[in-house]
């Protein structure tokens, strides 16, 4: 009885050696960490960590096309944790920028407004 660990077996037929002039897929594990640890947005940080760490395995193990896949897979992930915690605030903060100059040209405008119809009743009274 083979008690050994660990006691994944990966079937022979999806290991495939990767040609002595390919390079090995990059797993962006450092990408990951980041975006789990500073810009995890809707925990697309966090998905993109499970795929890399899945990635970097798979790579070790010698499943090139996989770990190729799940690298690509984490690569997305990323991008998107990335998008979604930089473009977000951006796209916030402008409305927040926009909607203030409006107001502030709505409030000139009642000023305006509502001085014109004072001085208009002050040179009636006369």
């Amino acid at each position: 009885m083979d008690t050994s660990y660990p006691r994944e077996e990966h079937p022979p037929s999806k290991r495939q050696p990767s040609a002595p002039g390919s390079p090995l897929p990059r797993d962006h594990l450092l990408w990951s960490l980041f975006n789990t640890l500073y810009m995890n947005f809707c925990c697309l940080g966090f998905v993109a960590l499970a795929f890399s760490v899945k990635a970097r395995d798979r790579k070790v193990s010698g499943d090139v096309e996989a770990a190729r896949q799940l690298s690509s897979k984490a690569r997305c992930y990323n991008a998107l944790a990335t998008a979604g915690s930089v473009v977000l605030p951006l796209l916030l903060a402008a409305l927040v920028v926009t909607g203030a100059i409006h107001l502030s040209k709505l409030a000139q405008e009642s000023v305006n407004f509502f001085a014109y119809q004072l001085s208009g009743a002050e040179e009636e009274d006369k």
